[in-house]
């Protein structure tokens, strides 16, 4: 099995495809491209890639119609691609459940760095606890969230900003840090994602999002997760 990353590209713009193609397999990747949301749907079903590029802008079906449905699916991480360069495009975007936005025209080693991004977001070292706040419990081992005992759906990059911060409560986490650690230091200026995914979770978790009691914020500095003392994780816990 081959180890270099397989993307899915898509574009209703054959010179586009071929170029993207041709420059992402020359730094390193495999690529494989759909021209159409229906086809892009099939080969993401049918080769499960391991990141996926895929342009806004498409006749019959969107590419945000297109990453609703693979987010149905799967946690793949999504580059969107549009030539819309406006802060609201992007909060719609990583609302919807994009891991990164990049605007066209763009470079093919700005593309490049980008999907080595979203593909490093791995997780950190296994934490041997469970944390609370209130009635939500995150097992850091397992990898689960709960909320009133009823599993809570997550994303990967949920996820992801979840564990950095649970497995540091008690602990203010820098703006700085949890970007460079959750996105990448290339992202450590990038407020914007941060507030959108910190309100993703905090719409998942608090009882009130809008006056949070467990991710609750330092302006200007960071976030920090208010929980309750951490409780070791028993070998025979269910």
């Amino acid at each position: 099995m081959s180890a270099e990353p397989l993307l899915l590209v898509v574009d209703d713009e054959p010179g586009i495809l071929r170029l993207i193609k041709m420059e992402l397999s020359a730094q390193g990747f495999r690529v494989i491209t759909a021209s159409g949301g229906e086809e892009a749907l099939r080969l993401a079903e049918e080769q499960r890639p391991d990141a996926v590029v895929l342009d806004i802008m498409m006749p019959e079906i969107t590419g945000l119609e297109v990453m609703r449905r693979l987010r149905e699916r799967t946690n793949t991480p999504i580059i969107l691609v549009t030539a819309k360069d406006k802060d609201a495009d992007k909060v719609r975007g990583l609302e919807l459940g994009a891991d990164d936005y990049i605007v066209k025209p763009f470079s093919p080693n700005e593309l490049g760095a980008r999907v080595r991004a979203v593909l490093r977001r791995g997780l950190g070292p296994d934490v041997e606890h469970i944390v609370h706040a209130g009635d939500v419990e995150i097992d850091l081992t397992r990898r689960l969230v709960k909320k009133a005992g009823v599993p809570v759906a997550v994303t990967r990059t949920e996820w992801l900003l979840l564990q950095h911060l649970a497995a540091n409560a008690g602990k203010v986490m820098l703006n700085v840090e949890l970007l460079s650690k959750v996105w990448g230091p290339e992202y450590r200026d990038d407020l914007q994602y941060l507030r959108v995914w910190v309100s993703r979770l905090r719409a998942k978790l608090e009882k009130e999002p809008a006056s949070p009691k467990i991710i609750k914020t330092f302006q200007g500095i960071g976030y920090m997760f208010d929980a309750d003392a951490p409780v070791l994780a028993s070998k025979t816990a269910s």
